[in-house]
């Protein structure tokens, strides 16, 4: 809707239709379809009417034109009618229809669509020429109908700019036509500031002659997931337990708009894109923004305005209107303020896109709660406008919103490089270089690291065009040094000083320390820009700096705050310079104190500074790392091996919150590893080796986190090996996989233990598998590998099995979701059991074993008498391979786990499974799930649990169970004390067993006294409340009522560790809650301080019970996750929430 177009009815700014002979009188009702609505409804908007008064209704004799005029509107009524359906009263308001006229239409139609029809044939004929598709759309935004006004511009491109026409009867007519085009004027006046800014830059500020078009940018992207459902494999896959590092190369940021990609069902509200310092995001986010503004991609077809922000600049209490107005418009363009900015904005939320660029150069007081950023990201301020975000990766943006979309900018591929390579020379025109230097970095690994980052590759073709023996370097560190070492030789030319042969001339080399010191400080305060007037003050000489080419002189893009600063060519080379004073100062002063290093938080923001740092100077990187060291003692000293698992089976320990701790450790140990890389001495790698406790990966090639692996590996002694390393491989082709190994591993490492997860690299032949097994040689305590979606055969698993003799000390085998392999791999795969005696975890889970394959494996499984973790999963093995397996499971003394989903178990099966089951009394978790038992499977499970005491997790989903079944499972409850994990879901169970379960999990201590008889000692007293249960899914039992639900949100409140709570309603019977259920509900929240999840799908509610749900899940501090059916939300809800996620069924 154009800007200008306000609210109707507006305080002070109603019709003035006193002077016309039909003007309404007291007790009068007005014109059907005039812009007179009740008074009793007012606006939201009606704060605006004294600015945004959008026209003056007046009767008047049809004319001439009303034919013509109705013909015009009239086309559109069917589309719209359409559209509209249901709210056709909600557009009747804002047409300005009286509620008698509202009425009368209501009764005389049959159906909405009717009704609505007959509303906009009713405004047209009382409002003649005055009807026009401008007003229509204009009433149609206010009755928040926005989607409706899109979509019609879209089918009808000719009302894409809608402008009411001219009212020459008023006065005023003049300023409001010029109102209503301050939006097209604000539109062009961007689109016109971003090609003059952002088309072409100069991207050395040393080099006026170097100049790149944006089209010259180009850029590898990956899509990170970042829920289950954009990791699509198979139907049948557990995504919770697939690996969570798959990744897809995108081709642009329209890909994402693609559900077949993204796995989204609908568009993306918030991108996240996160690259390394150097790796090109600012040009990239340029360059999306000027191909949006001219509608080249799916983000400007979708937006009409595009708003880059450059959050560097923003200052502490700037509103975002504030910093539109400061960084996306002419100082040249009239007509637009702050005022008119907030205006536009919210009238055209929708088409809105922000694309904010540098959140890790964002002030720490533009951070903080209430702040502008923060709220916009939040969704508290325009929710319903897009976002693109870029960052270097730990600078928290995560702490404000959960992108739909987690971008990682890769930087450029082999292609790539060869392309800029190629296009540097031909620029400064000395294409000549461009093969000598493509050898170079061909047969340079060293310098392989480093050149996927696009500045640094940059700076590779500065120094080779200057000095080719200078570009040797495989560091960050001796990559600057060099580059400075240029530019201050450049210097001395062009000024006729003296360059020394070594090091850098006195007066160079003090005013770097000056400006590395103001470098150090800035960074410290999050900031990249240096006031000119603090840097004078320190009698600093800046204008040497300049001369240098590290600093430009630049006036501050804001228009409320300019002010000359010195801008740093990049923040890569303020980090360095920083670095270089850091390394000189600590001789006197205490790195804690001088880099404000007091947590690994702290250390991951200033990677870069600490990288080269350690690049500098030995001394400087042995205090680094020291301190590093210290940190990790402190801050991870509840680490262990296990919690890097691929699976977990049981909840998380509830000292610590498992997922950010484990990704804040593996950022921190690539850190660790980039300054091993800096500076690979003996003395560094040892203090690198007490820092990290459990090393883990993602192994690629050419990445300088495999340099360092490499060094650490062919150095470090066995008395300083990591308790475990796990390494992951790129998903795809083997042969980036095997390469990797076969760099790594090139001789005997005595004493690594070593988890090898291969997940989704393909092994189909026989020669693949043999290359990989005479890597494993060299790994002599292979403790872990997993082979899951590798597309394995019986063929190629042969070499494999035959290489099992080198791996006896193998403990966890996973070959799951390969279904080629059969029954005749189960054959091969026998074979090699008693190779590895010590295997105490097999998945087999959807190998396309049958009952044949089974009862030719079980025979040879006697030989794995320390098993604890049995998985065979998604195999028709049914009742007659059941019978193979039990009789080989009670020799599994030391079994905890057993899952046997989807197998083909049925009563009879169940009843050959129990006694066997009786004999693994260390069971901690059984899955029974999809396997058809039904009640009377389930009550022969249940008169063995009180020999299962150790049980933490039972899962009994779509087992057919009943009421019947379920007071089976209530009577055997108090023996399971350590239950944390119960589901249910998916069962015909209904209201009553449902409401005697959730009263017996909170209520054990009451149900101990009716169950245990007499003198009976087996169960010990338990409290009040159930403190152990973490995990409880009820979701989907089709007998199960909101009366039902709403006795259980009764008495959830007794069960405080409660961490996931699923009690959805059934696909088939969505279920109701009443205001008074979801009151209980929202009340119980609060009581369960733990709650992290908690699930409401196919559940119906009344808009004050789903709002008092949602403000309380919005304001519970653990609380990260309400899911809800979007078909199902109330009309009307506020759905802004950031807990809130909406699915679609």
């Amino acid at each position: 809707m154009a800007e200008g177009q306000g609210a109707t009815g507006l305080s002070g700014e109603t019709a003035d239709t006193t002077s016309e002979p039909d003007a309404a009188k007291p007790g009068s009702s007005p014109i059907p379809g005039s812009r007179t609505p009740p008074v009793e409804r007012k606006s939201r908007f009606a704060g605006l009417g004294r600015f945004f008064r959008p026209w003056t209704w007046r009767r008047k004799k049809e004319s001439g034109k009303f034919t013509q005029a109705s013909t015009g509107v009239r086309k559109y009524f069917y589309y719209i009618k359409e559209k509209v359906s249901s709210d056709w009263k909600d557009l009747a308001f804002h047409l300005g229809f009286e509620q008698p006229d509202i009425d009368n239409i209501d009764g005389r139609n049959r159906d909405d669509k009717s009704r609505c029809m007959d509303l906009l044939e009713e405004w047209l004929k009382h409002n003649g020429e005055r009807a026009t598709i401008e007003v229509l759309m204009e009433a149609l935004s206010e009755a928040n109908l926005q989607s409706v006004v899109d979509s019609l511009r879209k089918e009808f491109p000719e009302v894409s700019s809608p402008v009411p026409a001219e009212d020459s009867g008023t006065s005023k007519s003049g300023m409001r036509l010029f109102i209503l085009s301050i939006p097209d004027v604000f539109q062009k006046s961007v689109k016109k500031y971003y090609e003059l800014k952002l088309s072409r830059f100069k991207p050395l500020i040393w080099n006026d002659n170097f100049t790149l078009t944006l089209n010259d940018i180009f850029t590898q992207l990956e899509l990170v997931p970042t829920k289950e459902k954009q990791l699509k494999i198979s139907e049948k896959v557990e995504m919770s337990e697939s690996r969570g590092e798959q990744r897809k190369e995108l081709k642009s940021l329209d890909d994402l708009f693609n559900s077949d990609v993204t796995g989204l069902s609908t568009a993306p509200r918030c991108i996240l894109i996160e690259g390394e310092a150097g790796g090109g995001k600012t040009t990239f986010l340029s360059k999306e923004a000027l191909d949006a503004v001219s509608q080249k991609t799916e983000l400007g077809i979708r937006n009409d305005i595009v708003l880059l922000i450059r959050l560097r600049e923003v200052r502490e209490g700037e509103t975002i209107e504030e910093m539109v107005w400061d960084q996306c418009v002419p100082k040249t363009t009239e007509g637009i303020d702050v005022q008119s900015i907030r205006a536009i904005l919210q009238r055209n939320e929708s088409c809105v896109l922000f694309l904010l660029d540098g959140y890790d150069e964002l002030r720490p007081e533009a951070r903080a709660a209430k702040q502008a950023i923060p709220e916009l990201m939040d969704g508290k301020m325009y929710p319903n406008s897009m976002i693109v975000i870029t960052s270097r990766p730990s600078a928290g943006v995560q702490q404000y919103t959960r992108p739909d979309c987690h971008i990682h900018i890769m930087g450029f591929s082999h292609r790539h490089v060869k392309k800029y390579i190629r296009h540097y020379f031909t620029v400064v025109g000395k294409q000549e270089l461009t093969k000598a230097l493509a050898v170079q970095v061909k047969d340079n690994s060293l310098l392989n690291t480093l050149i996927s980052t696009p500045i640094f590759l940059m700076f590779v073709c500065v120094l080779w065009e200057d000095d080719q023996k200078m570009v040797s370097t495989g560091t960050m560190t001796g990559l600057y040094n060099n580059l400075l070492t240029c530019l201050v030789r450049k210097y001395c030319k062009r000024e006729g000083v003296d360059m020394p042969t070594e090091g850098l001339p006195a007066e160079v080399t003090e005013s770097l320390l000056q400006l590395g010191k103001f470098a150090l400080e800035a960074l410290l305060r999050n900031e990249t820009l240096l006031d000119l007037t603090e840097v004078k003050r320190e009698k600093v000489d800046w204008e040497l700096l300049l001369k240098l080419g590290v600093v430009s002189l630049e006036v501050s893009s804001s228009k409320s705050d300019p002010r000359k600063q010195l801008n740093f060519s990049h923040k890569t080379m303020q980090e360095f310079l920083a670095g270089r004073y850091v390394s000189h100062a600590l001789i006197n002063q205490d790195i804690v104190e001088l880099l404000q290093l007091t947590s690994i938080s702290k250390a991951l923001e200033l990677s870069n500074l600490l990288q080269f740092t350690c690049g500098c100077d030995s001394r400087a990187a042995q205090a680094v790392i020291k301190e590093l060291s210290n940190l990790s003692k402190k801050e991870f000293s509840h680490l262990r091996p296990d919690d890097f698992q691929k699976t977990s089976h049981l909840t998380v320990r509830p000292e610590i919150k498992r997922s950010v701790y484990i990704e804040t450790y593996k950022m921190f140990l690539i850190l660790c590893l980039d300054l091993l890389n800096e500076r690979k001495e003996p003395d560094v790698l040892q203090a690198v080796s007490r820092a990290l406790p459990v090393i883990i990966m993602y192994l690629r090639t050419n990445r300088k986190q495999h340099a360092a692996l490499k060094y650490y590996l062919e150095n470090i002694q066995s008395s300083h090996l990591p308790d475990r390393m796990i390494l992951e491989l790129p998903y795809g082709d083997s042969s980036e996989a095997l390469q990797c190994l076969e760099q790594s591993f090139t001789s005997p490492i005595p004493g690594l233990r070593l988890d090898l997860r291969l997940g989704f690299v393909r092994f189909g032949s026989p020669g693949q598998t043999d290359r990989l097994v005479l890597v494993l040689k060299n790994v002599p305590i292979l403790r872990a590998l997993d082979l899951s979606f590798t597309e394995l055969t019986p063929s190629s698993l042969q070499p494999l099995v035959q290489g099992f003799s080198h791996m006896s000390l193998l403990e966890e085998l996973d070959l799951s979701w390969n279904d080629d392999l059969g029954d005749a791999g189960m054959e091969v795969l026998q074979v090699g059991l008693s190779s590895v005696p010590h295997l105490a975890v097999l998945r087999l889970r959807y190998v396309g074993m049958t009952a044949v394959g089974m009862s030719s494996l079980a025979p040879y499984m006697w030989h794995l008498v320390g098993l604890r973790e049995l998985d065979i999963s998604y195999n028709e093995i049914g009742n007659t391979g059941l019978e193979s397996l039990t009789a080989i499971l009670p020799i599994f003394t030391a079994m905890q786990v057993l899952v046997l989903c989807n197998i083909g178990i049925s009563p009879t099966g169940m009843r050959t499974l129990v006694p066997a089951l009786c004999q693994l009394t260390r069971l901690i978790k059984l899955d029974i799930s999809d396997n058809a038992i039904g009640d009377p499977g389930l009550e022969c499970l249940a008169a063995i649990l009180h020999h299962l005491t150790a049980m933490k997790v039972l899962v009994l989903k779509e087992t057919g169970i009943s009421d019947r079944g379920i007071s089976s499972l209530i009577k055997a409850l108090p023996h399971l004390v350590q239950l944390q994990v119960l589901d249910v879901r998916l069962n015909i169970i209904g209201d009553s067993g449902i409401v005697s379960l959730v009263q017996t999990l909170c209520q054990p201590s009451s149900l101990d006294m009716e169950q245990n008889p007499p003198g009976d000692k087996s169960l010990t007293t338990a409290p009040h409340c159930n403190n152990t249960l973490q995990e409880l899914n009820i979701n989907g039992n089709r007998g199960v009522t909101g009366a039902g639900l709403g006795r259980v949100a009764q008495l959830i409140s007794a069960l405080p560790a409660l961490t996931r709570l699923d009690m959805s309603g059934s696909l088939f019977t969505p279920a109701h809650l009443s205001d008074t259920v979801a009151t209980a509900l929202a009340e119980a929240l609060p009581r369960l301080p733990a709650l992290e999840r908690l699930d409401l799908n196919y559940i119906s509610m009344e808009p004050a019970g789903f709002q008092a749900v949602v403000q309380a899940a919005e304001e519970h501090p653990t609380l990260e996750w309400l899911e809800y059916s979007r078909p199902l939300v109330p009309e009307g809800a506020d759905t802004t929430a950031i807990c809130l996620k909406l699915t679609n069924f």
